[in-house]
């Protein structure tokens, strides 16, 4: 019978899954590890860069705030701190957080560099909010959604010429849907399939189809893809559309590409839409940052479904 592996060697083969960014098998290993040795701080460190990458911001959390308790003096648990509240966008809590890193630290030019930039992004933060008065007594405001005008705006701009009226109204009221449910559940929304039903659907088919399991492998994916397919041609539907929260998705994690995948939109959260007929292919990021407590939506990013595609063609 081979022995067990030991906490370290689970902690090297989670490194090496990290090192291919695979970072669901990476957590899982560190989690294993750390069952046999739940004192070793470098185990909540690497685990909470794995769930961070996993957009599991509240895990990744909770183990850079275990990595400082177990070793309160490394400032590898506060940088991991710092970098969870970043990707919260809670900026001025994360620089204090590096400089703490930095304090204990002084040498480290990576974390002199994280100091230096997140000074400037408080700094233009506080500056920003003493312009909003002034923006107010000259009757202009922040816009918490896309008004259905911009909606629209966006729809001229993704749909072809000669879209039928059916799949245009549909995309809108989509949209609009899945922008009230996430703003008003502060970030969250059900990932799920909306469908365009047929005429010749039947009275028991249902237009949403939940797809909470289908971004957890590429197994899982590909299953549900084939899933969604004879779904369609079942229902007669004539258009399908995607709603997802970027961090409900630990496969395919688009926002991970280089080069001319490269992501553009930072570490904001978020939800995707891909919108999916015989004929159209389309996919937006919403990007979502955080103002006073509150996830707020800002606009409908475009992005190219060739490169970032999350669910594969569904109609074929």
């Amino acid at each position: 019978m081979e022995p067990k592996p030991s906490a370290a060697d689970l902690k090297d083969q989670g490194n090496a899954h990290f090192k291919q960014q695979n970072y669901l098998k990476a957590a899982a290993l560190y989690t294993q590890a750390i069952k046999l040795d739940p004192d070793n701080a470098a185990l909540y460190s690497n685990r909470s860069a794995a769930f961070l990458n996993l957009v599991k911001l509240t895990k990744a959390l909770a183990d850079a705030e275990m990595t400082i308790k177990l070793k309160p003096t490394w400032e590898k648990g506060f940088f991991r701190k710092g970098c969870c509240l970043e990707a919260m966008e809670r900026y001025e809590e994360a620089l204090a957080t590096y400089r703490e890193a930095l304090t204990q630290n002084p040498q480290s030019s990576e974390v002199a560099t994280k100091v230096k930039r997140l000074t400037q992004v408080v700094r233009e933060k506080k500056r920003n909010q003493q312009d909003k008065p002034a923006a107010k007594a000259n009757g202009s405001s922040a816009v918490s959604e896309p008004e259905p005008l911009r909606i629209d705006a966006v729809l001229d701009k993704a749909l072809p010429a000669g879209t039928s009226d059916e799949t245009r109204k549909f995309a809108k009221e989509v949209i609009e849907t899945a922008l009230k449910e996430w703003n008003d559940n502060n970030g969250k929304v059900d990932a799920n399939v909306r469908l365009c039903l047929g005429k010749d659907a039947s009275k028991e088919t249902l237009p949403n189809v939940a797809v909470e399991k289908a971004f957890e492998s590429p197994d899982t994916l590909n299953s549900c893809a084939a899933f969604l397919r004879q779904y369609i041609v079942d229902s007669s539907s004539t258009a399908a559309c995607l709603i997802v929260a970027k961090k409900s998705i630990a496969f395919p994690q688009v926002w991970k590409g280089t080069g001319t995948r490269k992501w553009a939109h930072g570490n904001s959260n978020g939800f995707f839409i891909q919108l999916e007929t015989s004929a159209i292919r389309r996919l937006w990021f919403v990007p979502s940052p955080v103002e006073h407590g509150r996830n707020v939506c800002r606009t409908l990013e475009p992005l190219d479904i060739d490169l970032h595609a999350v669910l594969p063609p569904l109609f074929r």
